[in-house]
């Protein structure tokens, strides 16, 4: 699947069925048998990330003292823990004057009777507290776009200064609302990716590196 010039503009594309062999890394081993191939090695997500952070601090507006970041579970969590590791520490050898505050939250998708779209946005118990701060969302993937597309639009009812999302990646699907976050990690392609934080029945979040699983290991680890 073709990627847009916004999308390629803001990100690293990883191109349809690439990937490294499993023998050039280290995996646990008891995921050694389970994985089809490296998608993006553990090193380079890093050194993403880092990219990353520095381009956010710089998109925020100098009278800025505060960001709320709200780190989406479960998968999110590595990815925000490096991308904030990383602003503070940019923040700590600058003028920056800023701090940041990091919320964790999930957001729950429904359907209510009538089969209209809903989103929850569950661990902030007060989403008027957002109200004058600016905010970044921070997420894993973005698959469809569209719960990510309500819960902007929820978030933005409070009246917050700026709303942002990072995502480490996005997947490239015809399934897609059209939705493309402010940062990007990677483009990717439509398979089930899993690692660094992202999981299959809670298995391989562990993982360093962001890979493809296998045959095998849909099997093993299924539920």
């Amino acid at each position: 699947m073709s990627v847009s010039p916004e999308v390629a503009a803001k990100c690293l594309v990883i191109p349809d069925k690439s990937g490294y062999d499993t023998n050039m890394f280290n995996i646990p081993v008891k995921y050694a048998n389970f994985l089809d191939k490296i998608l993006i090695p553990n090193g380079l997500v890093k050194d993403r990330t880092h990219k990353l952070a520095v381009d956010i601090l710089g998109t925020l507006p100098a009278e800025c003292k505060g960001l709320v970041v709200l780190c989406v579970l479960k998968g999110g969590y590595k990815f925000c823990s490096e991308l904030v590791d990383t602003m503070e520490t940019h923040i700590c050898s600058s003028d920056i004057n800023m701090s940041i505050k990091v919320e964790f939250i999930r957001l729950k998708s429904y359907q209510n009777v009538s089969s209209t779209g809903e989103i929850q946005v569950i661990g902030l118990s007060d989403l008027s507290t957002l109200a004058g701060k600016h905010v970044l969302i921070v997420e894993d993937i973005i698959d469809t776009g569209k719960t990510m597309t309500k819960a902007l639009k929820l978030i933005n009812e409070y009246s917050p200064a700026s709303v942002q999302c990072a995502s480490l990646l996005l997947k490239r699907t015809d399934k897609s609302c059209g939705y493309i976050p402010d940062f990007i990690g990677f483009s990717c392609p439509d398979e089930f990716v899993l690692g660094y934080g992202l999981d299959y029945n809670e298995f391989f979040r562990d993982l360093p590196h962001i890979a493809i699983i296998n045959d095998a290991g849909i099997e093993h680890f299924k539920v």
